[in-house]
């Protein structure tokens, strides 16, 4: 029998610009989100959702991106800028999770964040487990106002990450990682 953890202690994050084609779509990608979506939800509020960035409109996403980078910053270097419009060109799928809080819940704000951020880590394992690739990002943009009235965020949403997802272009070695020990410590009265 496989140890039950290794999807945990596999899952890495591939750099989005070494994500191609192809990525889930159909009954394939239907699975992903249904396995996704399925997170602790303290009072059952559903407080996510999803947008999905696909082709010729994620290709337009990104250069609506970059020409609000440039407003945000005249200044910005040509190869800052290229890096702005080209930032959603690998991937051939990104997926926008969007917290949408309740201001008058019995759940606290970030409790409701956390939800969203779930979905996140789900679509993360969900696509390893299902042999892709991922890496969830944010960056200035999923802070921006100007972003989020683009994705139609309504007043009470915020963007709590753009998931790339596609298969792997290249090997992409692991990171080190934290030791436990130098993390876990017991609570004593």
């Amino acid at each position: 029998m496989s140890d039950p953890l290794s999807l945990l202690l596999e899952r890495h994050s591939i750099p989005s610009r070494q994500l191609g084609a192809p990525a889930p779509e159909g009954a394939s990608l239907r699975a992903l989100l249904e396995a996704a979506i399925r997170v602790p939800d303290h009072g059952k509020r559903v407080p996510f959702r999803l947008i999905e960035l696909r082709g010729a409109a994620k290709l337009a996403f990104g250069e609506r991106l970059a020409e609000r980078a440039i407003r945000r910053d005249p200044e910005l270097s040509e190869a800052k800028r290229e890096k702005e419009r080209t930032r959603y060109a690998f991937a051939p799928l990104v997926l926008v999770v969007v917290a949408r809080l309740t201001e008058d819940s019995k759940v606290p704000p970030v409790e409701q964040v956390n939800t969203a951020a779930c979905v996140a880590y789900n679509l993360l394992l969900g696509a390893h487990a299902m042999g892709y690739g991922a890496q969830w990002l944010t960056g200035w943009a999923a802070y921006d106002a100007e972003v989020a009235a683009l994705l139609g965020l309504a007043a009470n949403e915020q963007v709590v990450g753009f998931v790339h997802i596609g298969t792997p272009q290249i090997e992409v070695p692991d990171r080190d990682r934290p030791t436990l020990d130098d993390l876990l410590s017991t609570w004593t009265p």
